[in-house]
């Protein structure tokens, strides 16, 4: 088994609610899910099955100027409570005040879904529990798209500063990355959507980034990675894959 240097952790993202702006964080508890607490609470389409009843910024763009953040101390059977900052600068609470002001964006009846850390599987993640982005493809599809280019759009949970030789991160695809004690199995490239056409703070959208990553990069953008040892991620920390 061979174990290469390929970059350092500048970013680590967590978000507490699927499609709210989330929280930049110096470190973070890594649990079988992903970063602890990400994406565990989500809006539910109940008139639709399987992800597409996930209620996203796809459906209200709106919902990008909602940031949430987790405060307090979870347990294992519940993740810690969730602040949500809106759009005004009030603060909400997960309730079904919150819920009643999402909704009213809707054409259909929402319901809040909150998963707990003892669940089995992932949470309300689109594949696998964390999505990794690296600088260099950042550059890349920048220098593509003829435009400067917010990682923001792509809600990536780990960014990495790669290496001159570290090559493109789909090359790990199949291999483990290490950090410290943390092992990471990475499964597949990131499909990419409408999602990443909308610019997380006006909210304008521009459907000419979605055609560059579909021309220079088949429409992926990114990797997602499983969970094989917990632990926990910061800044700064050395990134390896083996294989």
């Amino acid at each position: 088994m061979s174990i290469q240097p390929v970059g350092t952790i500048v970013q680590l993202n967590r978000y507490p609610v699927k499609s709210f702006g989330g929280e930049s964080l110096s470190s973070s508890q890594v649990d079988t899910h992903g970063l602890y607490g990400d994406r565990a609470r989500a809006f539910i389409d109940e008139t639709k099955e399987g992800w597409d009843r996930y209620y996203t910024a796809r459906n209200y763009a709106g919902m990008l100027e909602y940031k949430a953040k987790l405060v307090g101390e979870g347990t294992a059977h519940a993740f810690p409570e969730v602040q949500i900052t809106g759009p005004d600068s009030r603060i909400r609470e997960w309730n079904e005040e919150l819920l009643a002001e999402i909704e009213s964006h809707s054409k259909n009846k929402l319901t809040l879904l909150e998963y707990a850390p003892d669940r089995d599987g992932v949470l309300a993640v689109d594949s696998d529990g964390i999505l990794i982005i690296t600088d260099r493809s950042l550059r890349l599809l920048a220098d593509a798209w003829g435009k400067s280019l917010d990682y923001r759009r792509f809600r990536a949970n780990i960014v990495i500063a790669v290496n001159n030789d570290a090559g493109h991160e789909r090359e790990w695809i199949g291999k483990q990355l290490r950090v410290g004690d943390i092992a990471l199995h990475v499964k597949s490239e990131c499909d990419r959507c409408s999602m990443i056409t909308i610019d997380p703070d006006r909210l304008e959208k521009d459907s000419s980034l979605l055609r560059t990553v579909n021309e220079k990069f088949g429409l992926n953008f990114g990797v997602y990675a499983n969970v094989e040892q917990t632990g926990t991620l910061s800044i700064g920390d050395a990134v390896y894959v083996t294989e």
